[in-house]
């Protein structure tokens, strides 16, 4: 194809107006025309100033062109059906193409010159600007990837920078042999340093949480605790305890904060709440009780609170009646013998310990035989369950709790720890779970407690 520039003269197709057109001019023009069409279309492919690739959109590499082949260093067999697009690519490359340019494709069919580096056969790398099209086909659908690689370098200066890696070479390999050494050393002493924390941590762990918990006649009792990170104590915590009159207490809760700190607040806690039912196991009375201690202990500095639920169980001749309290605690699930199930509101109780005299509010249920009852910390509801980070939610508890009733306390347990493991890292906090489920037959008196074990750890 020819082209005129604006200094050119204009083509002097009419030559004199006198004379006419000269019967050969269209001729030689046709002639010359055709000479360039037939140029060869493969050779322009194969050696064009550009790099070309073809991908499946998988990113195998179907085509390739011996430009960018020359570049790489590789032969046609070597990357042909054996390598993707992406193991052209550096390390970074890598990763910029998977998180934006390919999704980027994706989304629009196409991206133009974005900046990578490729990685050719003597290591080396090579500054391109790589522009993608997605190419469909009569239907619509993709096919396959058609990739342009223009050549980046600043040749002068990329040659000169590899002289100078060149010498500096011999003398950073011995340093970088000495410094692989020392730091596979320290890695090695953290790792045994990290694996004695955990030790200690887990440890300390179970001293916060009953390593049993004992069976109420006619009831049946489980737990179970997951712990978000081993590097981590958490302050998560629950227990089930007789009053030695036929009633049973229970407790859970979460103290705000992780790490020894929390530990400390959580093990005041439990010994706190366990003292006051002793004294007076009215359930708002003890948080209460256990407001005012977590006030006076940490009111300057460094404040410290939790969220908790207290109950007391007291069976009856046909079930249990449960009362129980909230300070700031997600409410406890009540999943009925007869398949339905509900939450029991304790609305406007506050935060434990965050003021000086705090409101608590209380309610109580009969439990009849076949019932049970949740208790939770917010780990469970507040856990991811998508991408965009939305979480599980109250709702979609109680409607799994309604599908899962009526069931046992230990099958309940059983059942919400897969649900715990389904949400795979979007479980990202210390989570508690105590379940109290009335037999479906009742007994008329209560016995004394057994200690078979059920925390499931």
């Amino acid at each position: 194809m020819m082209c005129r520039t604006e200094q050119d003269p204009p083509p002097d197709t009419h030559r004199d107006s006198r004379r006419g057109p000269h019967p050969t001019d269209g001729a030689a023009s046709d002639a010359e025309f055709s000479a360039l069409l037939e140029d060869d279309v493969e050779d322009l492919y194969e050696n064009a100033p550009c790099g070309y690739v073809s991908t499946l959109l998988d990113g195998k590499i179907a085509k390739v062109n011996a430009t960018l082949l020359g570049w790489l260093g590789h032969s046609r067999e070597q990357v042909i059906g054996r390598k993707r697009f992406t193991d052209l690519l550096t390390v970074g490359g890598k990763l910029y193409h998977e998180t934006h340019f390919a999704p980027l494709l994706r989304m629009q069919g196409e991206v133009n010159s974005i900046a990578f580096e490729l990685k050719a056969a003597d290591g080396s790398r090579l500054p391109v600007l790589v522009s993608s099209k997605v190419k469909a086909g009569s239907d619509g659908q993709p096919q396959l990837i058609r990739t342009t690689i223009v050549d980046a370098r600043d040749r002068r200066s990329y040659e000169n920078e590899l002289l100078h890696r060149k010498r500096e070479a011999d003398k950073a390999r011995h340093e970088a042999e000495q410094a692989r050494k020392e730091a596979e050393e320290a890695r090695q002493e953290a790792e045994r340093d990290r694996n004695r924390l955990q030790s200690v941590l887990a440890v300390l762990q179970r001293s916060l949480v009953p390593p049993t918990l004992p069976q109420p006649e006619g009831m049946e009792a489980a737990a179970y605790y997951h712990t978000a990170s081993v590097d981590q104590v958490g302050g998560d915590f629950y227990d089930l305890f007789p009053l030695g009159d036929g009633r049973w207490c229970f407790f859970l809760g979460d103290v705000c904060g992780k790490g020894p700190e929390a530990a400390a607040v959580t093990s005041l806690t439990r010994y706190t709440l366990r003292a006051a039912a002793i004294h007076d196991p009215d359930p708002v009375t003890v948080l209460a009780t256990l407001n005012t201690v977590l006030h006076q202990h940490y009111n300057r500095g460094d404040p410290r609170y939790c969220t908790a639920v207290f109950g007391t169980l007291t069976p009856g001749p046909a079930g249990a009646t449960v009362h129980l309290a909230s300070g700031g605690h997600p409410p406890a699930v009540l999943m009925r013998a007869d398949g339905t199930a509900e939450y029991l509101p304790t609305p406007g109780g506050l935060l434990v310990g965050i003021l000086p005299n705090a409101p608590f509010t209380a309610t109580s249920r009969d439990l009849a035989p076949g019932d049970t009852l949740v208790l939770y910390t917010d780990g469970l509801t507040e856990a991811r369950i998508g991408p965009d980070g939305t979480r599980y939610g109250d709702e979609a508890l109680l409607e799994y709790a309604s599908d899962l009733a009526p069931v046992t306390a230990h099958k309940a347990v059983g059942t919400l720890t897969t649900l715990l493991e389904s949400f795979g890292d979007g479980l990202d906090d210390d989570t508690a779970i105590l379940t109290l489920g009335i037999n479906p037959t009742a007994p008329t008196a209560p016995t004394a407690p057994t200690e078979e074990a059920t925390c499931r750890t």
